[in-house]
């Protein structure tokens, strides 16, 4: 009975903080002609409702591609068509093709503002609780304080009900792929993660991780024998998802070449606006995109993600255990972010998914990064007029996680999982705790401080964009010093004397 109640306030805190988010202002509100993501979201609705399937990612007469055309995977366009018919018994004005465009008003915003609620609630929030009530060591309250943190997170949230997406529904779907995995249970786990792939491209972030994983416990099983078997039950599994959620465009070519063409629009370059990433901090210095050719550019982040990612999956390869698992996500969804080609802002909640999901095991290291990772998206977050959410939901993010998962005093060697490192660098470093704890004062000082300074100081006007800049490139310096961190954990902790947990 005690259990139920603290995971029923749990449950009621999240949804609490969402709701109350969402009563903020939203991404391009009253700013035509383009308005913003939260038109974008009610645009496909339009599209999905009064178009046909084979006009849905095609330039026409009632679908202007420059418009919030679509870009993502058929399962998003099959959710947008879902909120449609909702949206069309609830007031036909909505979805009106042509006529609704731009269209705001406030019981329309409680209506979108409940389609991704109603997806947390169905998708991500019991994702997260099976996950830490199976996965999380502890005590119920132990649990719950975990649930909680993931659940108060304010990346996703400030993204989801300020700006305005349904990224809890590819990270939720990514999550029960996850726990399919760690439960043993790989075709459902494989056909959650497919449809996590087929509601977002982005989810390629984690998918080397979820092949190698599953291709190291086929090996592990003999490839001659019932490894063989499992691997063909796991790929027929992923064939045939895949083909049922691109069935309306598989028997035109020009239909399946089109939605990938919206899906991957190389045509836009390295990098737009000022995201935390490699290439967007080197452009600081070096005008990479004036040096370099699109083709050079696609190849060098192409080269450089493949080389980042290789050591973690290769590692999982040979250790499929969860844990491995774990840090290969987080080690591959870095990698892409920091390197790939044309990243958003956004996609940092790729990374934020498997740091989540380690931080009842390292927790000082995940609560920092996760504080970065909401900071990292601080001029998106301003242009949408969120300054007081992100003020407000970092803050108790920050205060109450450190409390209720005692990451403060968790931060041995061992509980850093720095042990053998440490025992390498103890010459040089002989107080490693001490100065991971200074560092991350010292870096939530400069954060706090970049944020004050972007809100209430004007730039110079030879530089407008100081304070983006800034912004992006001390979050990449973290972006790069997490990087390192989550790969030599993963690379060089030896085998942990508690064995994991195993759930029939």
């Amino acid at each position: 009975m005690e259990n139920w109640s603290l995971i029923s306030l749990c449950v009621l805190l999240g949804l609490t903080t969402r709701w109350a988010v969402s009563f903020h202002s939203y991404s391009g509100a009253g700013k035509p002609p383009m308005f913003g993501d939260y038109e974008a979201q009610r645009h496909w609705q339009e599209v999905t409702y009064n178009l046909p399937v084979h006009e849905w990612y095609f330039n026409t007469t009632n679908n202007d591609l420059d418009y919030w055309g679509l870009d993502y995977p058929p399962l998003t366009a099959y959710h947008s068509l879902m909120c449609a018919y909702v949206a069309k018994l609830l007031n036909p004005e909505w979805v009106e093709l042509h006529a609704s465009r731009g269209y705001e008003s406030h019981t329309h915003k409680l209506f979108m503002r409940a389609t991704v609620l109603f997806s947390d609630i169905l998708i991500y929030i019991p994702a997260v609780l099976v996950y830490c009530f199976y996965f999380c060591d502890g005590s119920s309250k132990q649990k719950v304080a975990t649930a909680l943190c993931i659940l108060l997170y304010p990346g996703l949230v400030l993204i989801d009900y300020g700006h305005f997406q349904y990224n809890s529904v590819s990270l939720g779907l990514a999550l029960w792929g996850i726990l399919g995995l760690g439960l043993g249970w790989d075709l459902f786990g494989s056909l959650a993660f497919t449809l996590a792939l087929n509601y977002k491209q982005m989810e390629l972030y984690h998918s080397l991780p979820f092949f190698c994983y599953l291709m190291g416990k086929c090996i592990k099983q003999g490839l001659t024998g019932r490894g063989f078997f499992q691997l063909a039950k796991i790929a027929l599994t992923v064939l045939v998802t895949f083909a049922l959620c691109w069935m309306p465009f598989l028997s035109d070519p020009k239909q399946s070449l089109q939605v990938l063409n919206r899906l991957f629009p190389i045509g836009r370059g390295l990098f737009e606006d000022k995201v935390a990433n490699t290439w967007c901090s080197l452009n600081v210095l070096i005008k990479i995109k004036t040096l370099l050719s699109s083709e050079t550019q696609l190849f060098l982040s192409f080269a450089l993600t493949l080389l980042f990612i290789l050591p973690s999956s290769l590692n999982v390869l040979s250790k499929p255990t969860l844990w491995h698992f774990k840090l290969a996500l987080v080690n591959s969804s870095l990698a892409f972010f920091l390197f790939s080609f044309q990243v958003h802002e956004k996609s940092i909640l790729l990374a934020a998914l498997p740091v989540c999901l380690v931080i009842n095991e390292i927790p000082l290291i995940a609560i920092w990064f996760l504080l970065t990772s909401t900071f990292s998206m601080l001029p998106l977050l301003l242009k949408d007029g969120l300054l007081l959410p992100y003020a407000v939901t970092s803050s108790a993010f920050l205060f109450l996680s450190l409390y209720l998962l005692s990451a403060l005093e968790r931060t041995t060697d061992e509980e850093l999982r720095l042990g053998l490192y440490h025992k390498l660098t103890r010459h040089c470093l002989p107080k490693l705790s001490l100065i991971i704890k200074w560092k991350f004062w010292f870096s939530l000082v400069a954060m706090a401080a970049l944020s004050f300074m972007s809100v209430w100081l004007e730039p110079p006007a030879k530089l407008p964009d100081l304070f983006p800049v800034l912004v992006s490139v001390l979050s990449f310096l973290h972006f790069l010093g997490f990087i390192i961190y989550f790969n030599l954990v993963q690379l060089t902790e030896p085998p942990r004397k508690k064995s994991q947990k195993k759930t029939n």
